[in-house]
């Protein structure tokens, strides 16, 4: 697959995944608290599966563009701005699995706890602040090596 492809596709997926997780940090986990009727653990459970649907197939397309651009490092990027463009995302799916998945099951077994909703969305900063770096440095590659 041609550098300029994997480039585009790296910075279409680390957008993407920038702006979901604005919105998700801005709007949908903050509602979370509000969902405290009788069925909040199965609304916890289905928002966990339909979540996953959306960003799981960018989340995996960014990680393989991002491997790829690390052992053929584009002309004007250099190897070192691969690594920490790779680092960037294992600090990212490291906060998904270790920190998010275990508080979004936690809501999915308990239901509504203000607790775990504030933590969630405390947490989620890193998140929020990574795939925002994680675009920028993406589509500075895209630039920088047209």
């Amino acid at each position: 697959m041609p550098q300029q492809l994997i480039l585009v596709l790296q910075f279409g997926a680390s957008a993407f995944m920038a702006g979901v997780i604005w919105l998700v940090q801005l709007a949908h986990y903050p509602l979370f608290d509000s969902v405290v009727d009788e069925r909040a653990r199965q609304r916890f459970l289905a928002n966990q599966w339909r979540t996953a649907a959306v960003v799981l197939p960018p989340m995996l397309l960014e990680g393989v563009a991002a491997a790829a651009l690390v052992f053929a490092p584009p002309p004007g990027v250099g190897w070192a701005t691969t690594i920490v463009g790779l680092g960037l995302v294992a600090i990212l799916w490291l906060s998904t699995a270790l920190v998010q998945m275990p508080l979004h099951a936690r809501l999915g077994k308990a239901g509504h706890d203000a607790t775990t909703i504030a933590r969630l969305v405390n947490t989620n900063w890193l998140r929020t602040v990574g795939w925002t770096a994680r675009a920028a440095l993406a589509g500075w590659m895209l630039l920088a090596a047209t």
